[in-house]
């Protein structure tokens, strides 16, 4: 039995929810989905719907066979698509996941920019700041912010990442400004709960680091826009990315402290699964993230 019709069956049946439905629009019949479903299932050894009289539900195991397939089909269709006469147009969905605070600051005009020279490109834009499983979760790409660890990914550096520790002028005045990391108050620390000081070779990460254990009474938070107006409101200090703080830093509503001490920056990568050939609509929208910010870039040009 074909197995790229039996593919197709397969998610039609996924995205209509229902084999008569499915049927319908690939112009087959009931009988004939079905057994392309049936089949497919044998050839896998697994059950990938559970059927009533009245609905059709993926298993765990079918939506996880969904999402491989549809990213085969996709493939497929770049690759028609490239060999076809429309070879030089990227087009297909393009799922994309992304830091949440970074997306919702700088992402949005690419994105619309990107739209605008690709009209065929999908985007589905999914935000989350834990590092997702690109393949098992059926993305094309991420966009990740840090010192990356060797991996079986394919990382393009985008932009250079600074982090700068900031307090408003208000907290300034009361508390002093300090001179050297040493200085700093433990309980006063605005905390992002994923980051790891973890460069032993720098004072103010020490610092801080120290500071972490004695944080009995400070404000932790997994989100870097509440700390950044914690410390607006001189709530205390922070370590932040200039991507979040520059614009207040520039306003004046924060305070660049202790530069001199400023952490090894880190970058902004774009992170795909390894393949021979990549889909036009991945390489497309690699080669305009790569152009798009700048070097330095824009938020960095607040001093």
């Amino acid at each position: 039995m074909d197995r790229l019709e039996t593919m197709r069956a397969f998610i039609a049946v996924s995205n209509e929810g229902s084999f008569t439905k499915a049927a319908d629009k690939l112009g087959t019949s009931n009988q004939l989905v079905s057994k392309y479903v049936s089949h497919f299932e044998e050839h896998l050894g697994v059950r990938l719907f559970n059927r009533t009289t009245r609905t059709v539900r993926l298993t765990e195991a079918g939506e996880q066979c969904a999402q491989h397939v549809r990213h085969i089909l996709e493939s497929i269709q770049d690759m028609e698509g490239g060999l076809g006469q429309l070879k030089n147009e990227a087009q297909g969905l393009l799922r994309i996941s992304a830091p949440v605070s970074f997306a919702t600051k700088h992402l949005a005009p690419l994105i619309r920019d990107f739209k605008q020279l690709n009209p065929a490109v999908g985007v589905d834009l999914q935000l989350n700041d834990r590092k997702v499983d690109i393949v098992d979760e059926g993305f094309d790409l991420a966009l990740r912010i840090g010192h990356l660890k060797n991996s079986s990914l394919i990382a393009k550096r985008i932009a250079p990442i600074r982090l700068v520790l900031c307090a408003s002028p208000s907290y300034l005045e009361r508390h002093g400004t300090p001179e050297h990391p040493d200085q700093l108050i433990p309980a006063h620390l605005l905390h992002y709960s994923y980051t790891e000081y973890n460069q032993p070779q720098l004072p103010l990460m020490n610092a801080l680091k120290r500071s972490l254990k004695e944080h009995t009474t400070g404000i932790s938070c997994n989100n870097g826009d509440i700390l950044v107006e914690a410390a607006i409101g001189g709530e205390g200090y922070a370590l932040q990315p200039t991507f979040l703080v520059g614009k207040a830093v520039k306003e004046g509503k924060l305070k660049v402290i202790l530069p001199e001490f400023e952490p090894e920056e880190m970058g902004l990568y774009v992170v795909y699964p390894h393949r021979k050939l990549i889909a036009t609509k991945l390489r497309s929208f690699i080669d305009f993230i790569s152009n798009y910010y700048g070097e330095p870039p824009y938020w960095d040009k607040f001093q």
